[in-house]
């Protein structure tokens, strides 16, 4: 029985599909995936469901209907694998942007120290990110400090999307009230967990951009995320104080 399992967002990803499952299925321990599809065009589901009949139990496939946000994509994977009995359950994007074999890591720090939440982080030891643009990495850097700024928690990555949970954080985390969809989604699941107290750790992960593929990222997504933390914060503020 493998108890680990990683969750990974797929919108016309088909450059990228089969590697990322092979590198992924190929690690010691051993993780399960679960492919969450938001109806690619290009054909990304049908690439999981040939493999499928090669990795049987292992391989999982979750297909949506229409492209519905990252945060929608990750919730349903949350549920999905909460109703089975994972006790690991990891973020990771299907590009090799994050390095799979930086999983082990992630369960090593997870189970060795007691932690909730595992960042994989770019920024706790510098700036660590390969083929971005000067502008994007200024941009990602000083959103983190950003989010450091309003919400209080002393994460370095708060936008991370290189993430383990264990089973426990997640059943802690009303995921029902997850509100944002794009990248503010990750920073609402990390202040959700700090206002749970839950243990969080980062550890240094190299960060690549993709090579296949195109980026997710929009102005609506960034918009969403620098008006959301604000929001995050005034919500926590009225819940405390009773209102």
């Amino acid at each position: 029985m493998t108890y680990n399992i990683v969750i990974i967002p797929t919108f016309n990803e088909k450059e990228n599909a089969e590697a990322i499952v092979r590198k992924t299925l190929s690690l010691t321990p051993a993780f399960d995936v679960l492919v969450v599809d938001d109806n690619s065009p290009d054909g990304t589901a049908s690439i999981i469901r040939s493999l499928q009949n090669e990795f049987a139990d292992r391989l999982h496939l979750m297909e949506r209907k229409e492209k519905n946000g990252l945060g929608t994509a990750y919730i349903a994977g949350f549920k999905w694998c909460l109703e089975r009995n994972y006790q690991h359950i990891f973020e990771m994007d299907a590009d090799f942007s994050h390095n799979p074999e930086d999983l082990v890591r992630l369960l090593n720090t997870s189970q060795k120290e007691g932690a909730g939440l595992v960042i994989g982080s770019r920024y706790i030891t510098g700036v660590n990110v390969v083929n971005w643009p000067m502008s994007r990495v200024i941009m990602s850097y000083y959103a983190s400090a950003y989010v450091r700024l309003i919400t209080g928690m002393a994460i370095r990555d708060a936008t991370a999307g290189f993430v383990c949970y264990t089973r426990k954080t997640l059943e802690t985390i009303e995921l029902d009230k997850i509100k944002f969809k794009g990248y503010a989604f990750q920073i609402e699941m990390k202040f959700k967990a700090y206002l749970a107290g839950v243990k969080i750790i980062e550890i240094p992960i190299i960060f690549t951009d993709r090579t296949l593929g195109t980026s997710k990222m929009s102005k609506k997504i960034f918009r969403e995320a620098f008006f959301g933390v604000i929001e995050l914060k005034l919500n926590s503020i009225f819940k405390k104080n009773g209102k």
